[in-house]
């Protein structure tokens, strides 16, 4: 037996990876974890739209009753965001676990980076990267994203690492581990909210044909995948200062809450809506928008590179 007895791929995604068209995998933790229903739902029907109008098929990826579904029907999407937060957030690590039980969970970033591999699907929008957390060198928190960027062979189209994390140690780690970081008509290392974090990048592209011969050029190279730096549109970016006020106050609660793991995030991520009126989630869909639209335009040069 292997690994793709687990695997549900859509009629659709199916047909698409099979002519060689251009896929666009999305992940679910959007839907199970990132908003209440049905904003949620509507979310992610709009992300799969923008997929659609730039040339690409869409695929959502999730646990759903024991299987690895790639490419969710729009019932499938529906049912997941009606169990908005009662289903498991579900990491690579969790994913045995979850279908052993015939369970159900929305996949993070390192598990849809893993399942779109099995699929074969080259390109993934997500909003942002988990990354090394702040004071990482006494917890050893460490996102899984990171590790798992090192060895699926997919290329990932984000507004840079959450800036409630440590960017700098986050690009180290990656550095490290061999994953290439590639700014779309950006100098430095964008931070989710904001257009730039600082951090200077070492690679920078213009075109959407030169990164998809990046990405085609990566599958060879390996071992693993490659990080596309997307900045937020800036008609929807947040002031870096003032957000990082609100970030430290954040962190700080957490802390005295006790919070840790991966109940940190969430907690974190909600804690700013409320801290911003509601600005930082405007912020997240208008980027994660963007990386849709990105991701879409990448995948059609890649499935042209292939022909």
């Amino acid at each position: 037996m292997t690994i793709a007895r687990l695997l549900d791929i859509g009629a659709e995604t199916a047909a698409a990876i099979e002519a060689r068209r251009p896929v666009v995998a999305l992940e679910s933790t959007i839907i199970t974890h990132g908003m209440p229903f049905p904003q949620n739902f509507e979310t992610a029907l709009k992300l799969e739209e923008i997929v659609r109008a730039h040339g690409a098929t869409p695929a959502t990826i999730a646990a759903v009753d024991g299987r690895l579904v790639v490419g969710l029907d729009k019932a499938g999407l529906e049912r997941l965001a009606r169990l908005s937060g009662g289903v498991v957030k579900a990491s690579r690590r969790d994913l045995a676990a979850v279908l052993a039980r015939k369970g159900t969970g929305g996949t993070t970033v390192a598990a849809t980076m893993y399942i779109a591999a099995l699929a074969g699907i080259d390109i993934f929008a997500t909003g942002g990267i988990g990354g090394v957390h702040r004071g990482a060198e006494q917890t050893f928190d460490i996102s899984a994203d990171l590790v798992e960027l090192s060895r699926s062979k997919v290329a990932v189209v984000c507004a840079g690492a959450k800036s409630i994390l440590d960017i700098p140690k986050t690009l180290e780690y990656l550095e490290s581990h061999g994953v290439p970081v590639i700014g779309y008509r950006c100098d430095e290392f964008p931070a989710f909210y904001a257009r730039s974090s600082g951090v200077k990048l070492d690679h920078r592209c213009e075109g959407l044909h030169d990164l998809a011969r990046m990405i085609s050029l990566q599958r060879e190279i390996g071992p693993g995948g490659l990080l596309i730096a997307n900045p937020i549109p800036e008609a929807h970016a947040l002031d870096a200062g003032q957000i990082e006020a609100r970030i430290e106050e954040a962190v700080h609660e957490a802390k005295a809450q006790g919070i840790s793991q991966k109940d940190v995030t969430p907690f974190l991520l909600r804690r700013l809506v409320e801290l911003t009126g509601g600005r930082s989630l405007e912020a997240n869909m208008a980027l994660v928008e963007a990386n849709a639209a990105l991701a879409a335009q990448v995948a059609v040069e890649l499935a042209r590179l292939k022909a």
